[in-house]
């Protein structure tokens, strides 16, 4: 919204007309829009647009390319006859009680440019904008969309009842989106009452003129000769849900308790008269405006809080107001990609969806999960620096945030965190954190080992120069045996190719005593955002001698039950795993004198024969699946099979390695295999491998398993080195 918000304005409806009462900026102009398709550079003929070639064709050179007046390109918004063939309207300014202001006629002819500059806004009359931006009372209380030429006019207009008294209303309460505002505004506190069983609390503001008020937003529309004209709908619904709506909640709520934007319209038509009697420019009533009127400083502040794409810290009759747009939000005017767009918005997991609904889009944050971490971006934790902000004017909670930020830490976690505050982590820190990072006070990010043995990789896109960061950094840090910002930048790129030792600690710091100068490093280079954290994720790989194994104590299983009698390629499968390096420890053939075992190896099949029979063999299960099942049956006494006996004749039943994408659903067959990985291991190791391997998908981070599986990093490394043979490891951003 920070390139497309041309104005904001208020107007209002009496019982005689219809009038504009502020805006904000004083003159508001919108974008510039084509005509028709202008070139970048005239020296580049390709460049030229179509109709341009066909009027000017042929033509010998560049030289010769007329130069065309640049405003014949730009788009005229047309101005309509009925306003510009009629009588020079009086109507800009009109006392509270609707009669006309006592100004001569003759000074209005003789100022006319004057008036214009009151009276003027976009091309057309503040009287006739007016007219249409305050809609029928029966159209009040809904979303209001207007689009005239290249404008969206966007707000929610209020009005009084039929007998002009200000009242809530209840149903509107009940909306989805007044909980938003429930902490910032006294809605709150009084609650909408139920005027058919109890007496209201809080009786009717009696107004005597004012009918309607709506406070419009004023958007520039893309323009529609653009190929990225994004979805411009989901643009408007965001602004209005999250500050068309919200800042007129607060204006309605303050008018119906005391008759508030009556009184700041009472104000502002009172300084605009005097300032038209006395022939002043309309700078000089939009300063006394900004003096004297809680909704004229609100409108700036609002205004430029949107431009700047930053916090907006607003106070409307004394009740502060805190908003703040998607900082992704323009995207959606630009992108053409849907895939870019659904980019946008969180996905539907959990760590996504801590953050709420109003923050569920456009604002491209990091999972809000407890193995993540804090960065806090303002250094200041005193109290007085928070007292500024004025939704959280309760001491009680301004005092719980200081303790939260003294002890907020990339090497903690939020689950840490909430630990040493006796926190609940769902209901006291995450809607902490969640304040913090929407006033631009802290980053989520991912949790800094406190020896700093994280794996760092450079950002892919550095905003500034990195001759400028260098030239911050040795300001920053003057000790001498602290790298230069490049050598630290190249080191850690190099490092991630490494084996071992690519952590910070040992490519960068290597020193113990470094490491307090170091941290306070990795601190400034997360704030400037070039370093991403790499995490280890771990899948599982069933490999082909695990599945011959498996397949053998099958086969072997079955041959009891036949009395002894193997088939052939049972009997290749049992040489096999007999001699392949995974053979269980204890084996027949360690028993067997050298002479024997020489024997016992020149009769053992080769490597392409079992291959041959592998091969054979699976050509064959469809043929016997169905004698099998026959012996399946006989041997557990029902036709019914349980798991031991399920999966062996489907797709994954097969003698090559693969991947066990989900352990933590493994089908009967994956599980037979997860058993026999744990075969010659320690039983306190298989039993924390059989504990945490759900988590080995390679999607969850190694802080994650740590988290869930509330182990130690020092178990998880155990794990890794028994069962590295199975595991597939790898790093990769969170």
């Amino acid at each position: 919204m920070a390139e497309t918000l041309s104005a904001i304005l208020l107007v209002t409806t009496s019982a005689r007309e219809s009038s504009l009462v502020f805006r904000w900026p004083p003159n508001p102009k919108s974008s510039p829009r084509l005509a028709r398709p202008k070139p970048n550079d005239v020296s580049l003929p390709i460049d030229l647009d179509n109709p341009w070639k066909a009027s000017n064709f042929p033509f010998t050179g560049i030289q010769d390319l007329p130069l065309e007046n640049e405003a014949e390109y730009i788009w005229q918004r047309p101005a309509p006859d009925w306003d510009r063939h009629a009588p020079f309207s009086h109507s800009v300014s009109h006392s509270t009680s609707g009669r006309s202001s006592p100004i001569k006629d003759s000074q209005y002819k003789e100022n006319r440019a004057l008036v214009n500059e009151y009276d003027r806004l976009f091309g057309y009359s503040s009287e006739f904008l007016a007219s249409i931006l305050c809609p029928h009372p029966m159209m009040c209380h809904q979303k209001f969309e207007l689009v005239v030429d290249d404008l969206a006019f966007i707000g929610h207009p209020v009005c009084a009842d039929m007998d002009g008294n200000w009242r809530f209303k209840q149903e509107r309460y009940k909306s989805g989106h007044r909980g938003r505002e429930s902490r910032t505004t006294r809605s709150s506190q009084h609650p909408s009452p139920d005027r058919g069983t109890t007496p209201d609390p809080f009786p009717p503001s009696h107004c005597s003129w004012l009918q309607t008020f709506h406070l419009v937003f004023v958007l520039d529309l893309p323009d529609p000769s653009s190929s990225a004209s994004g979805n411009v709908s989901k643009y408007f619904d965001i602004v209005y849900e999250q500050i068309a709506f919200i800042v007129t909640a607060v204006l309605y709520q303050e008018q119906v308790l005391s008759n508030f934007v009556e009184k700041e319209c009472d104000l502002l038509w009172s300084l605009k008269d005097s300032c038209i009697a006395k022939l002043e420019p309309i700078s000089t009533f939009m300063n006394q405006a900004l003096e004297s009127s809680s909704i004229a400083a609100s409108m700036k502040g609002l205004y430029e809080a949107v431009k700047s794409s930053s916090m907006s810290y607003l106070t409307i009759n004394g009740l502060p107001l805190e908003l703040r747009l998607p900082p992704h939000l323009d995207v959606l005017l630009h992108s053409t990609d849907d895939e870019e767009i659904e980019a946008l918005q969180t996905p539907d997991e959990e760590g996504y969806q801590n953050w709420g609904p109003d923050m569920d889009f456009g604002w491209k944050l990091p999972s809000l999960a407890p193995w993540k971490s804090l960065l806090l971006l303002d250094d200041s934790t005193n109290l007085d620096s928070y007292t500024s902000f004025k939704s959280v004017d309760d001491r009680f909670i301004i005092e719980g945030l200081v303790r939260f930020l003294d002890i907020a830490s990339v090497t903690l976690s939020l689950a840490d965190m909430a630990s040493l505050l006796d926190w609940d982590l769902e209901t006291q820190v995450f809607p902490t954190v969640r304040w913090l990072v929407k006033h631009q006070r802290a980053n989520v990010v991912d949790f800094v080992h406190s020896g700093l043995k994280t794996v760092f990789t450079p950002s892919l896109k550095i905003e500034k120069p990195l001759s400028v960061l260098t030239e911050e950094f040795n300001q920053q840090f003057t000790h001498s045996s602290i790298m230069p910002l490049p050598q630290i930048l190249s080191t850690i790129s190099t490092a991630i190719s490494k084996q071992t030792d690519n952590h910070f600690f040992a490519s960068v710091v290597q020193s113990k005593e470094l490491i307090p100068l170091y941290r306070d490093v990795v601190l400034w280079m997360l704030k400037q955002d070039l370093l991403v954290t790499l995490h280890l994720r771990i899948r599982i790989v069933a490999t082909r001698e695990l599945k011959i194994r498996v397949r053998f104590a099958r086969e072997r299983a079955l041959a009891k039950h036949r009395k002894g009698r193997m088939t052939g390629l049972q009997q290749e499968l049992e040489a096999y795993s007999v001699h392949s390096p995974y053979a269980q420890a204890g084996s027949s053939w360690l028993a067997l004198s050298p002479k024997s075992a020489h024997k016992h190896f020149q009769r053992r099949p080769s490597a392409e024969s079992i291959r041959s029979r592998l091969s054979e063999f699976n050509l064959r299960k469809d043929s016997r699946a169905g004698r099998e099942d026959d012996d399946d049956k006989e041997l557990n006494g029902s036709d019914s099979h349980d798991e031991e006996n399920t999966g062996w004749d489907t797709a994954e039943d097969h003698l090559w390695p693969s991947m066990i994408n989900d352990p933590g659903r493994a089908t009967p067959l994956q599980r037979r295999w997860l058993t026999a990985m744990s075969e010659g291991k320690p039983a306190h190791i298989a039993k924390r491998f059989n504990l945490i391997n759900q988590y080995f998908d390679g999607k969850k981070t190694d802080d994650e398993i740590l988290y869930r599986a509330e182990i130690s990093r020092k178990h998880l490394r155990e794990v890794l080195h028994h069962y590295e043979e199975y595991l597939q490891t790898f790093l990769h951003p969170s």
